[in-house]
This record gives structure tokens, sequence and C-alpha cells, in this order.
């Protein structure tokens, strides 16, 4: 049986984050971390639709639940509903990243990181479960 996890991670020079994926059933599960202090602050659920501008092309819906005080839950929509759309099918991504004292310019790596394991994700999903093989 083909394995069903994995693991990946950015390899930037600084900020970097990680992602385990699992699947389960034809469902994605994601948990992202990075930083001094990973922890869960931000749940998103995704699941794919049909584009309200071209039914043609496959879009994706998400809710969010964002623990009091953490700001993940841009980060975790994103991820989902990327991944949702992409992959068609539901997608649940956990997010919880903690650095001290952050520059507006540290944001901005971890945004584009988080982006840069997004797409990490999205390449071993396709090539290593088969359903997602296009």
């Amino acid at each position: 049986m083909a394995t069903r996890e994995f693991t990946v991670q950015t390899e930037e020079d600084a900020y970097n984050l990680s992602a385990s994926v699992r699947l389960i059933g034809e469902d994605v599960l994601v948990a992202i971390w990075g930083g001094e202090k990973p922890h869960i602050g931000a749940v998103a659920v995704a699941q794919p639709r049909p584009s309200l501008k071209d039914p043609a092309v496959t879009s994706s819906s998400a809710s969010v639940i964002c623990l009091v005080g953490h700001k993940e839950d841009e980060l975790a929509k994103a991820a989902a509903e990327i991944l949702a759309a992409a992959l068609k099918t539901q997608v649940v991504v956990t997010a919880g990243i903690h650095w001290d004292n952050l520059t507006p310019e540290a944001i901005q790596r971890v945004v584009r990181n988080s982006q840069i394991l997004v797409d990490k994700i999205l390449e071993r999903c396709v090539a290593e479960f088969p359903s997602f093989k296009k």
C-alpha cells in the first residue's frame, strides 16, 4: 500500500515552515507549523465547487475558526482553498506559527514561505497519491 502521509518544509534562509499532510479517504488533512512556538492557531475547512465566474473551472469555499489572539486565519484559509480547488477534494488545514517581534518585512517572508509550502504540498500530493494524478 502506498504511503498516505508525508511531511514537507521550506528551505529558505529564514522563517521556514513545515507541514504534515495525510490522506484520509479522498480528503486531505494538513497541519502547518513554524517558528519558536508552534501551535494550533486557526483551522480552515474547504470544499471544491464550480467557479462562480466559469462553472467549468473548479474553485473552492472555506470556513475558518481562529483562536483568540492568533493571526493564522488568512494563511489557513488560503492554503485550504488552494488545495481543495487544485485537488478537487475536501481539505482541512490547521496552522500555528509564531516568531517574536516580527517586522512587516519578516511577516511578508512568512507569507511567501507559506505559498512555497502550499506549492510543495500540491506537488507531493499529485506525485504520491494516485487519486490526484492529472
